[in-house]
């Protein structure tokens, strides 16, 4: 038993710097399900001998984790359901708006459709739809192309509504030519009024000719708010909001690409896109059922087929910004530095932090098209970009929040560490302390120092055994006792980081609630921006500027 907890403890701390008795029972339990009725007499062994390993330097872990076998499991991704009538082909679209670069929201729909077209060699189109003015923000439509190459999303068009007005405009006069829409004049307030108690407004009865005339008004005389053409659903269906509603209306915003005072709205300027495009397949989130029922008009009236719509349930993202006209703002005022402020839930701020795109294409393909809301797991996106950035991070001390800490009766030190424990052809760092008349200086996190009491014996990592013998505010004096580490682990000394205090590099970890600043080893000077880095018993890092101060950006556990 004490053999298969030790395994375990030992490779959970080799994965993250320290091991964790409920991780390590929890994966005790999963290896042995027949000691689940065990759990408080098992409890008590794990502790302990968690207590051991964590006692351990890095490089005795390696050395004894590699007398144990663990059974590789195959990871079980889940696979998208079929597309119905996809036999034969499909044409899929993804249809932000220009308003701001893409988030995590909009990469559940691009991977979504991107997955599909891809199993089914099919045809992927962006459309940017840009026909409410006041809404686009210029730079968005490439940002938007950007983000979707980064996500490795394959476009194969590129369709912008701004430039498809006249579409839009024949088909409006078509559907009045029919007698399926008209021209109104009320305001918002006296529709409503008439629309809840099923009444049709005095416009709906005028003539084809007088709502084309009227139609043509719009574009010269009539002013925003003052005309909208409405489509002929019936004022007395069951569902108000399907009652009569517009589908084109007037805008004097000023539109970054064309010139124009009349624009679609999104149902009207949406169906006929998707009928004239060919889609077949339409993902949405369940949010767009009414305007799914809205655009089914649109296609009844026209005598269209329509596409194959599937509707999935909300995905909740917490703890970061997603609104694009909220971040404008914040950035605007100064809240934000950028869109890829470590705040945002923007794809370019993900990227700045370090993850990968795989692994938010992983995040949201294990997301799929549930009908049932959810939560989006950030544990689930951390797992998946741990395990590509792990292999790639070299492994570094950096200090938050220092304090310094006089070791007397100092000798010289130096130690080689490797880079990374895996892999020895990457070369190593030199920890070294240099005393001055016996005396030794290091730095040591805030969190750490908290921690420790008067007389405690305390082991260094990569490092040596020390004694605390005062303790003051945000200042600490510690005796040197000796080097060998099977005292730390006799004694089951309490196991910290540190950084030597005289070359010590400044460093700033950007996070999505605030900073962290402190010191980090001398071997981050050989850092460039760019690398990825696991700062050890704290966490992945990209680093984003790199020099005599070191400006990171973090990324997960």
């Amino acid at each position: 038993m004490r053999r298969l907890i030790r395994k375990h403890a030992l490779k959970n701390a080799l994965e993250f710097g320290k091991a964790n008795s409920k991780a390590v029972l929890g994966k005790v339990l999963a290896e042995k399900p027949e000691l689940r009725d065990r759990v408080r007499e098992l409890l008590p062994l794990v502790e302990q001998v968690v207590a051991e390993v964590n006692a351990l330097g890095r490089e005795e872990i390696e050395r004894e984790i590699s007398g144990y076998s663990f059974e590789v499991k195959r990871e079980r991704r889940r696979e998208l359901p079929e597309l119905p009538g996809a036999e034969g082909g499909v044409v899929m679209r993804f249809a932000p708006n220009p308003s701001g670069p893409l988030h995590l929201g909009h990469a559940r729909a691009a991977v979504l459709n991107d997955a599909y077209v891809k199993r089914y060699s099919g045809t992927l189109i962006l459309r940017l739809e840009d026909t409410d003015p006041a809404r686009v923000y210029p730079p968005a439509y490439e940002m938007i192309q950007e983000d979707l190459h980064w996500l490795g999303v394959h476009i194969h068009r590129v369709v912008v509504q701004s430039s498809r007005l006249e579409i839009y405009y024949r088909h409006a006069r078509e559907l009045i030519e029919r007698g399926h829409a008209y021209v109104c004049e009320c305001t918002g307030e006296e529709f409503q009024r008439l629309k809840l108690a099923e009444q049709e407004c005095e416009h709906r009865g005028k003539s084809v000719e007088e709502n084309l005339a009227d139609f043509e008004r719009m574009f010269t005389e009539f002013k925003e708010g003052e005309a909208v053409v409405r489509l002929k659903t019936g004022v007395e269906l069951s569902d108000p909001a399907m009652r009569d509603f517009p589908i084109m209306r007037i805008s004097e915003a000023k539109h970054p690409r064309v010139s124009a005072r009349v624009y679609p709205l999104m149902n009207f300027a949406v169906a006929i896109d998707d009928h004239l495009l060919g889609i077949t397949h339409v993902l949405r989130g369940k949010d767009h059922i009414v305007n799914t029922r809205k655009q089914a008009f649109v296609y009844r009236f026209f005598g269209w087929p329509m596409p194959e719509f599937i509707h999935y349930g909300r995905l909740k993202i917490e703890g970061v910004a997603l609104s694009t006209s909220r971040i404008k703002e914040g950035i605007e005022a100064g809240k934000y530095s950028g869109w890829d402020d470590a705040a945002l839930g923007t794809l370019r701020a993900l990227a700045r932090r370090g993850f990968r795109s795989e692994a938010v294409r992983r995040a949201m393909l294990e997301v799929g098209i549930k009908q049932s809301d959810i939560s989006f797991s950030w544990k689930n996106l951390f797992a998946y970009n741990r395990e590509l950035v792990e292999p790639i991070a070299n492994r570094y001390f950096f200090v938050a929040s220092p304090v310094e800490v006089v070791i007397e009766h100092m000798p010289e030190f130096s130690r080689e560490v490797r880079l990374h424990p895996s892999y020895p052809e990457r070369g190593s760092r030199r920890l070294v302390v240099k005393p001055e008349a016996g005396v030794g200086r290091i730095f040591i996190a805030e969190g750490d120092y908290a921690k420790l009491r008067q007389g405690e014996f305390v082991r260094l990592m990569e490092g040596f055994n020390v004694v605390i013998q005062e303790k003051r505010r945000h200042w600490m004096r510690a005796r040197f006792h000796s080097l060998e580490l099977e005292e730390a682990k006799r004694r089951r000394a309490r196991l910290i980081h540190w950084v030597p205090a005289p070359h010590a590099v400044p460093v700033t970890v950007v996070k999505p609630e605030g900073r962290d600043t402190g010191y980090g080893e001398p071997a981050l000077g050989e850092v460039e921006p760019g690398d990825m880095v696991q700062f050890e018993r704290y966490g992945f890092a990209r680093i984003d500027e790199a020099g005599e101060r070191i400006i990171a950006y973090y990324a997960h556990p």
